[in-house]
């Protein structure tokens, strides 16, 4: 654009030659120019306008749209979004039937260190080590001043004192990271059942917390699971009989010298566990590490009620009387041949003491006649005894919502021979667990019905198929009741006034590791059911290598073992369960009653 001058000067030389005042001419081009200005920015602002005009008007009709649409849609919740992997830290309580807390989250601070940004990393070192026994301060050290690390874990989880001692040695390069960890308030107790969790996926700022063992590893994706919104998980054990379990057990543990030991209480109507126990146990809020060396039975963290399989002896026999009922094939008066030693083969089966000739079907129970109850096996059959048992669940691992329900697979015997029939049926040959024993009194005492433990709080009964009839249940149950009443029974001791018990005590020689059996070592077992006219609960109880001297000698049997720690536990849990004391009914000889 080609700018005119102010004072061209052929225009100034032309008005001075005319007479005119040059000054007018300078005068009229800035008058020009600034019009031409003034357009200039008057253009300049009316395209600016239109433009931003129409941004606006653009933005207004997707504001508009955006509108409309929204209006047009059903309504949905908003979902936070986060970049990079989520760490699910919200983990569900767990409860007992009465609502007490069995497991919780609290909230805590881990520890960790920027060793770039620490000023005195040996003295840190040092002290930490103070606080934490367990660390060495030679090696913390040479973590903070290899060169090499940005970042270094210094502990997962502190209490609220050694978040105040760390913080008091003054070091800014230990920083605290904010988290949750499970909490288990009643510390020992059901520790079996809770199992423990541990850290999974760990972030500066939170830590995923996981299921690691027992009923927290079984239901770990539920107790994660965000869409239950934090719903407790509630389970059948009640924590006032589970601790009183638990401590009965282990006084009597420690009065018969035994090396381990089991508890199982279960509803024999809905298949509710209400008390687990083994012995010895640990804690869940620092749960050991499992042993890599020895027998696994020795740890604290083996389940003896669960995984734990043993011949249990004596407790079979009332299976195969009831199924010899249920039969048809014998009833409670029939003899039987108990003229021993029974042989087969080059085995010999014998009694425990010498019982006569014969016994009625009653007192080969009663008397825990090994050839009675091996006679009794031979007429129901191979066949039949093993349909019996798989209907029970003795053949398979109990699904229990525990993690190591899965390793307390039963051992069979490789061929289910007459043999193997016989012995079976007195509790040798077919080695299962406390639970599934449980389970197969639960059957007995609900009047012939298969019930399946569970952890899980049940709405009412919860009855399977058949396996018994009535009367073949009826009859067992009042063989059981002598077992305990009648006073050559095997567990004399196990009565408990107010609370009529029926049971059968079972004592198997211990198995040794690599084959045969010791001479000095059993497993005693005394499976219950109480109160024994209406049976409502069934009690296993079971000693690893019991003794105690009595009555001049040593006793092993379960007789003078497990029985009386049996009798003491229910004393302790019947009134606690809500059964009050009551006198047997009783049928009196000679009188009955005649409605008109």
């Amino acid at each position: 654009m080609m700018r005119t001058p102010l004072r061209p000067l052929a225009r100034i030389l032309e008005a001075r030659r005319k007479g005119e005042n040059p000054d007018t001419i300078e005068s009229e081009n800035i008058r020009q120019r600034h019009e031409e200005m003034r357009d200039q920015l008057r253009a300049r602002a009316e395209s600016r306008l239109l433009v931003l005009s129409v941004l606006f008007a653009c933005a207004f009709l997707v504001v508009g749209a955006r509108m409309g649409l929204l209006a047009a849609t059903e309504p949905a919740e908003p979902r936070a979004q986060s970049s990079g992997a989520s760490i699910i830290a919200q983990r569900a309580d767990i409860i007992d039937r009465r609502g007490r807390v069995l497991a919780t989250n609290i909230e805590t601070h881990s520890l960790y260190a920027h060793p770039h940004q620490m000023i005195e990393p040996e003295r840190a070192a040092k002290r930490l080590a103070e606080i934490f026994p367990e660390m060495d301060a030679n090696k913390l050290a040479a973590r903070f001043t290899d060169g090499k690390r940005k970042f270094v874990w210094v502990r997962r989880k502190l209490s609220p004192e050694q978040m105040q001692l760390v913080h008091d040695i003054g070091e800014p390069g230990l920083l605290f990271g904010p988290r949750e960890m499970r909490l288990y308030p009643n510390g020992s107790i059901a520790a079996h059942i809770l199992g423990g969790a541990s850290f999974g996926r760990e972030g500066v700022h939170s830590a995923e917390v996981i299921g690691t063992a027992g009923i927290e590893k079984f239901y770990d994706d539920v107790l994660r699971d965000p869409a239950r919104e934090g719903a407790p998980l509630e389970l059948s054990i009640d924590l006032t009989i589970q601790s009183a379990v638990e401590e009965v057990l282990s006084g009597g543990k420690m009065i018969m010298d035994a090396k381990g030991a089991a508890a199982v209480l279960m509803d024999a109507h809905s298949g509710e566990v209400v008390a687990l126990a083994s012995l010895p146990d640990f804690d869940p809020n620092d749960r050991p590490r499992p042993a890599t060396e020895g027998d696994a039975s020795d740890s604290p963290l083996f389940n003896r009620a669960v995984q734990g399989v043993y011949e249990l002896g004596s407790t079979f026999k009332i299976f195969t009387s009831a199924q010899a009922l249920d039969l048809g094939l014998v009833a409670p008066s029939t003899m039987v041949d108990i003229r021993g030693p029974l042989k087969w083969g080059k085995h010999r089966i014998r009694d425990f003491s010498n019982y006569g000739n014969e016994l009625s079907v009653t007192k080969v129970i009663v008397k825990s006649s090994n050839i009675g109850t091996a006679r009794l096996a031979q007429m129901i059959g191979a066949d039949r005894q093993k349909d019996l048992f798989e209907r029970l669940g003795f053949l398979d691992a109990t699904p229990f919502e525990i993690i190591e329900a899965k390793g307390g697979k039963p051992l069979l015997p490789k061929n289910w021979s007459e043999l193997s029939t016989m012995t079976i049926s007195y509790g040798h040959g077919l080695s299962t667990s406390p639970l599934h024993l449980a389970a197969g009194y639960a059957a007995i005492a609900n009047g012939g019905h298969v019930v399946r433990p569970t952890l899980l709080r049940q709405n009412g009964p919860q009855l399977g198929g058949r396996i018994f009839s009535e009367d073949a249940a009826a009859a067992s149950r009042a063989m059981l009741r002598l077992v305990v009443s009648h006073p050559d029974g095997t567990a004399s001791f196990g009565d408990v006034t107010g609370y009529a018990v029926a049971g059968k005590t079972g004592t198997a020689d211990k198995p040794k590791p690599r084959g045969g059996y010791y001479d000095d070592k059993v497993i005693s077992t005394f499976a219950t059911m109480f109160p024994a006219h209406d049976p409502k609960y069934v009690l296993i109880v079971t000693l690893d290598e019991p003794q105690i001297f009595a009555a001049g000698e040593m006793r092993r049997t379960a007789g003078w073992t497990t029985v009386p720690v049996t009798a003491e536990l229910i004393g302790r849990i019947a009134p606690l369960l809500g059964l009050r004391p009551t006198v047997e009914p009783q049928t009196l000889a000679g009188i009955s009653l005649i409605n008109d």
